[in-house]
């Protein structure tokens, strides 16, 4: 078979040249056609013929009448692997320049930073750009500039003269991911005798080739009988000297390290004082062996040095407990089909030894013959269930999270066709005068997966879901008019959107808001990028992990590094996050031939909780080598005593216990401890440190024995414990616990490496809450919302309880799937306020509101009945003062007690009873968040639900064209007027003659009173962006009709916008004074021109971003206070109607034929007094 290779020719030449185009060049735009657009129609996965269309018959890589010396652009050759059409597919669109200074820059480098690494494959196949009006560069006449190695650019200074770079946006052509075939059997063992290895290869089947992810063999050891002689582990040689050191990766020498030759148990020597050791009789070649305890054994060859001699450097790692690194997944497959389950754990040593556990039995290792992953074949029903893994190495083992198998009999459907009921509200106008709001089920399919193909490759993702299989087109009367609607009607198994969770945010100073600029962002222990000039980050959440551990690096230095486990959505929703990094403590300087106590905490109204104890002479260099001079030390304490440093504190309070299960912990205080030379960035390392903590504040029972000192993992973000702490007191202690009086708890610890400390004590008595958030205080089943961060911060004891002083002692957060959320705490069934809780819900920067308390917390209201609601004592923060924020609410953590009906269906479960928290109905107990803009609308032609990606249906007029990416849409509107008033978007199609005057949907927003303009608000009202619809076939301009309701007028309209709208023909119809419409643009404007644009993998996090934007009337900024006078699109002037007198939305509904006519009427006026009215508003303007 002949290879498919060739070289891929990019050009695309300055149609300027050519005497068909040289029209083109004109400044003015010719008139378009009513409602069309101008440019190249590109069908179905057709893209441009300049990039295509090479190798096709008939067709040349270069303009016609061009040969290759004519060009005017250089020609790209880019080698390339020619794919069939089913084997490669186009991205989405990317935009990440706007052209300006130079031209328009679009480099795959700068798309692989900020929309992430994994959004375009490793060798792009090909490139397409056309400008944001979707024309090709040919067709406008431009020049440009293409490579799928680099990306596209386009050069102001090479265009036709008059002209700039256009507007561009790129995508790639990528090969779909290949699959490997099975492995071949093992090879033979190398070699004729002692030890040896055996190789296995697979294959890549198609075309692809290469482009299957790994590696194509894999080999292990195997042995043959001994070889006869000397073998080199233990070979000997009189008048030989082997000269060796023992050392850490940093080169810091290890002393007492016991040292033997490989696979010998006797140890031969034992390391000085300077990790230093001498073997005398000890071949070259020989293989050394070297172990201390706490470290990973390291093994070594010697090395010849002289004739006589041979040196040898063993290099040992500190022991590090198992991590998993990829979890099981949960699968569907019928019976008789096989599956693999897959489970891997990083470590020091890295783990070797794998036990799988079947509904919590251990399987039998030698039936199943598994290691890291499971192989099951033949399934049969039985085998169903929940699957789970561990890991084991010397430091410890890892517990997996949970997998379920769902095995179907022969004939059982895995997706019901039947929909079930999912209620949307329809507008308000659709209701009857003096009745509630009108719901309409319009069906959803189950959020199920649907059998694979029963592979046993480790890592298949389930490709099939249960989705929308078919749509059906109903009309629903509102008032005088119908509104169009699509129900499901069918569901059936489809090919599932790829899960891609995104992580986005901020990282800002705690203390001052500042953002840190440029921050390199680690995810583990890799770099994956750095955040902007404003803190703004975007994270891809890698494939199969249970925590995103995030580090964010201050490059300044005057930050601690902030190590974060922030939650997302394993759907592939997007979440938001905010991080808040400490600023580092002002430097001490410590001479380091005496030493010195640095106080840890120091509140206003109390003492030091405690205090760091740096030893005279004890300060040394990475590498080992004393240090003499002074020493710059930055000990920045977290202190639990004030509630507002949980926002700035490390990871998330979690260890590995003994059974490799993550648990919690409460502490006491955590710090971090910076040591340098000053004007140096070497960190030195110190030790042994004393830590001391004092009594009078561990008085909780038993904690004074529990207290332990613990390390952060950043790679991992666990916490491992470093040592114990021992009872100091004033009569034979020390002498500065004789002259204070007071009784301390002592610990020892060495700053080396790590750098980030925690005192703490792991806690038995532990819960879970339940907690969901709605749409609006109705809190209607239906309108639940998925993706809101919820923090829970443990508080203890409450006010009167006898223990510690009132303190938060850990702290969690869990993100809202489609069945809420279950977030960890400690509880205590006794002692009802042993433990309190603070939760607070946001959701892309916004605060959630709790639902009320005062006077007394409703039952049906708060989502927890009676008596256990009493017992948990649940009070709103305005609870006692209505001036307080509503966004967060306390309660007792009152554990549930076992043969007490009433609290044995939540809001808090027992710590063993996740999974019941977890599937809890919502007719269950639970507590409960709302949006604060309930006056926000939506209402969609086609269904979709933003947080479940596999709801999204291809229909022309689906809102959001691209399951893959969003683009959010929001309309500045400020309304001049004594009232806040609800403005509404009309949005149908355009431009685009299948879709042209049908409903894609509606929208309505609630304008915000600008604090500090009395009698002015403004409204951010998304509108459907323009673009290409799903099937890519052409763009449509959206035809968007803004009316606010009530008695309003037309005043202004943004400058920019009007000029924009002018020189992108057509304009929609503007004679309705009450009213602003126009044809969406298709480029991403910004917030001069009053639009708000923002493209994101999850529509809940676009919409969030864009919002925060608008109400900042900025393109970077973000702010929940409206300024109603910054970036707006359009302004009405907007009187109270007289008593008694119906708005026009009413009147549309009592009477259209009459309102029609007095429209007709006005607009006629309006043409009469249209001169006197720009008269005006040019001297407003001035």
């Amino acid at each position: 078979m002949a290879r498919l290779l060739a070289l891929l020719w990019l050009s695309v030449a300055a149609t300027a040249h050519l005497p068909s185009a040289r029209a083109a060049s004109s400044n003015e735009e010719p008139p378009g056609p009513a409602w069309g657009l101008q440019g190249h129609t590109v069908h179905p996965g057709q893209p441009s013929p300049t990039l295509e269309d090479w190798g096709a018959p008939g067709t040349q890589p270069w303009p016609v009448g061009l040969g290759p010396a004519r060009l005017p652009v250089a020609v790209v050759w880019v080698p390339a692997r020619v794919a069939p059409a089913e084997a490669s597919q186009w991205t989405s669109w990317f935009n990440v320049d706007h052209p300006g200074g130079d031209g328009d820059f679009e480099s795959l480098a700068a798309i692989r930073f900020y929309y992430g690494p994994a959004r375009v494959c490793p060798r792009p196949l090909a490139l397409e750009a056309r400008t944001t009006e979707w024309a090709l560069p040919a067709a406008v006449g431009e020049r440009v500039h293409l490579n799928p190695a680099r990306g596209f650019w386009c050069l102001n200074r090479e265009q036709p003269r008059g002209r700039r770079c256009s507007n561009y946006h790129v995508r790639f052509r990528c090969p779909l991911e290949a699959e490997w075939g099975p492995w071949g059997p093992w090879g033979p063992c190398s070699g004729s005798c002692g030890s040896g290895r055996r190789v296995r290869h697979r294959s890549c089947p198609g075309p692809a080739g290469e482009a299957c992810p790994g590696r194509p063999q894999e080999a292990q050891k195997c042995g043959r009988p001994p070889c006869p002689g000397c073998d080199p582990d233990g070979c000997g040689c009189s008048n030989h000297t082997l000269l060796g050191s023992v050392v850490t990766p940093a080169g810091r020498p290890l002393p007492g390290a016991r040292v033997s030759l490989r696979g010998q148990p006797d140890v031969m020597v034992t390391s000085d004082a300077h990790g230093a050791f001498q073997l005398p009789g000890v071949c070259n070649g020989t293989n050394i062996s070297a172990q201390v305890d706490g470290y990973s054994a390291g093994t070594a060859q010697a090395r010849a040095n002289s004739s006589i001699s041979a040196v040898v450097t063993v290099v040992l790692k500190e022991l590090e407990k198992p991590y998993l690194v990829v979890h099981p997944e949960s699968r569907v497959r019928e019976a008789g089909q096989n599956v693999t389950f897959c489970c891997k754990a990083s470590g020091t040593p890295t783990p070797k030894k794998y036990s799988w556990f079947h509904n919590g039995t251990l399987l039998e290792r030698r039936q199943h013959r598994y290691g890291a992953h499971l192989e099951l074949r033949g399934l049969r029903p039985e085998q169903a269930g929940i699957y789970h893994c561990k890991a084991w190495n010397e430091a410890g083992a890892v517990r997996s999270a949970t997998a379920r198998l769902t095995v179907l009999a022969p004939g059982q459907p895995a997706c019901d066709p039947r929909p079930l009921e999912h209620l949307i509200k329809l507008p308000e106008d659709c209701a009857q005068p003096g009745q509630g709001p009108v719901y309409l089920n319009v069906g959803r399919c189950p959020d199920t997966h649907c059998p694979g193909a029963g592979g046993a490759r480790c890592g298949d993702s389930p490709s099939r879901c249960c989705a929308v299989q078919r749509l059906e087109k109903k009309q629903v009367q509102c008032g005088a008019r119908a509104l169009p609607v699509k129900v499901v009607a069918e569901c059936g198994c489809r090919k599932c959107p790829p899960p891609r969770g995104l992580v986005r945010g901020r990282v800002v100073a705690a203390d001052s808001g500042e953002p840190l600029h440029f921050a390199r962002i680690l995810v583990g222990p890799e770099q994956v990028g750095f955040a902007s000039y404003r803190g703004d980050f975007t994270i891809e959440v890698p494939p199969s992990p249970e925590r995103l551990v995030v580090t964010f690096v201050d490059p300044s230095g005057e930050f601690v590094d902030a190590v974060r486990v922030l939650p997302f959505d394993p759907r592939g929703a997007g979440v938001y996050h905010e991080v808040k990094a400490m600023r580092k403590k002002a430097p001490v300087l410590v001479e380091a031939g005496r030493g010195d106590a640095i106080p840890l905490g120091e509140l206003a109204e109390e003492g030091a909780l405690g205090e760091l104890v740096l030893p005279p002479g004890g300060f040394r260099h990475a590498d080992g080598r004393p240090y003499t001079g002074p020493v710059e030390a930055r000990v920045t304490f977290v202190d639990p005593r004030d509630l507002a440093s949980a926002d700035v504190a490390p990871s998330d309070l979690r260890f590995a216990d003994a059974d490799g299960e993550l648990a919690p912990l409460r502490t006491y205080g955590m710090f971090s401890v910076d040591l340098r030379a000053p004007g140096s960035a070497e960190q030195l390392h110190a030790g042994p440190v004393a830590v001391r903590v004092a009594a009078e504040h561990v008085r909780m029972a038993g904690h004074r024995e529990a207290l332990r000192l613990w390390s952060l993992n950043p790679g991992t973000g666990l916490w491992e414990e470093e040592g114990g702490f021992r009872l100091e007191g004033a009569s034979g202690g020390s002498t500065r616990a004789r002259r204070e009086e007071r009784v301390f708890l002592v610990g020892n610890t060495e700053i080396r490496e790590r750098r980030l400390f925690n005192l703490d004590v792991p806690e038995r008595r532990r819960c879970f809450v339940k907690v969901r958030a709605y749409l609006s205080d109705k809190f209607a089943p239906s309108e639940q919302v998925e993706g809101v961060v919820v923090t829970l911060v443990n508080l203890e004891p409450a006010p009167g309880f006898s223990a510690n002083p009132r303190t938060w002692g850990r702290f969690d957060s869990a993100v809202t799937g489609p069945n809420g959320a279950c977030l960890p705490a400690f509880c205590d069934a006794e002692q009802p306020d042993a433990y309190t809780a603070l939760l607070t819900a946001t959701l892309g920067g916004e605060e959630l509101e709790a639902a009320p308390s005062r006077p007394r917390p409703v039952p049906g209201t708060v989502g927890v009945a009676q008596p256990y609601l009493d017992r948990l004592g649940y009070r709103r923060t305005d609870h006692d003062d209505p001036d307080f924020k509503r966004n967060g609410f306390r309660i007792n953590l009152a554990k549930p007690r076992p043969g007490q009906a009433s609290e044995a269906d939540g809001p808090v479960y027992p710590w063993r009873s996740l999974r019941q928290c977890q599937e809890a109905p919502v007719t269950a107990g639970h507590f409960r968040f709302s949006r604060v803009e309930t006056d926000r609308y939506e209402y969609n032609v086609v269904p979709f639900r933003e947080g479940a990606p596999a709801s999204w249906t291809g229909d022309l007029l689906a809102w959001w064209p691209n399951p893959q990416e969003f683009r959010a849409c929001f309309l500045k509107v400020q309304i001049r007027g004594p009232q806040e008033l609800t403005v509404r978007s009309h949005n149908a199609g355009g431009s685009h003659p299948r879709t042209r005057g049908q409903l894609y949907g509606l929208r309505d927003a609630r304008s915000v009173r600008d604090p500090q303009r009395p009698g002015t608000s403004a409204a951010c009202v998304e509108f459907k962006c323009g673009g290409m619809l799903f099937d890519q076939r052409q763009a449509d301009r959206t035809l968007v009709t803004v009316m606010p309701q009530g008695s309003c007028r037309r005043v202004a309209v943004n400058g920019l916008l009007k000029d924009y709208l002018a020189r992108h023909p057509p304009l929609a119809p503007t004679d309705d004074p009450a009213t602003f419409a126009m044809l969406a643009p298709l480029d991403p404007l910004g917030h001069n021109y009053g639009v708000y644009t923002v493209t994101d993998q999850s529509p809940r996090l676009a919409k969030e971003i864009a919002i925060g934007r608008c109400f900042d009337g900025s393109s970077d900024g973000v702010s929940r206070e409206m300024k109603a006078d910054a970036g707006t699109a359009v302004t009405f002037e907007c009187q109270e109607p007289a008593a008694g007198r119906l708005n026009l939305f009413q009147r549309l509904l009592e009477s259209p034929a009459a309102v029609l006519q007095d429209l007709r009427r006005e607009m006629g006026q309006a043409r009469t007094l249209g001169p006197l009215r720009r008269s005006r508003r040019g001297r407003a303007r001035q």
